[in-house]
């Protein structure tokens, strides 16, 4: 898996490698004896949640949990793209107000960690 990192710290772009062949491909979206080897520890995964938009340029957002119900995201696209985007909402972090944004695709594999703290929206960019 590679793992990158972004402006904001905490915040990562994690991209599964895929083994393909004339059927299709296989990839570990998530394996966290794969994250631990790389020096990312995430918290225990508490929920599993699934959207679909139809249209292009459907915006959802700008989600947040507000302790004790904060969590942390691992955003993926299963079909077509979109654009994501969090939102540092920390108060007192050197980082406050700033954001940053990553393109989701089903080609591009990308899936955006966002840990607890951040606002979270994305807008489609295919149907």
């Amino acid at each position: 898996m590679n793992i990158s990192n972004t402006p904001l710290p905490g915040i990562m772009i994690l991209e599964p490698r895929r083994f393909g062949d004339s059927r299709g491909f296989f990839s570990e979206s998530w394996n966290r004896k794969t994250l631990r080897e790389a020096g990312v520890e995430l918290p225990e995964f508490v929920q599993d949640n699934h959207s679909m938009s139809s249209t292009v340029g459907t915006l959802r957002g700008l989600h947040f949990q507000s302790p004790p119900h904060a969590q942390g995201k691992l955003v993926r696209c299963g079909r077509g793209r979109l654009f994501d985007v969090a939102v540092d909402i920390r108060k007192g972090s050197p980082t406050y107000g700033k954001w940053v944004g990553e393109e989701l695709s089903f080609e591009n594999g990308r899936q955006l960690w966002i840990p607890a703290g951040f606002l979270h929206g994305f807008v489609t960019r295919e149907p």
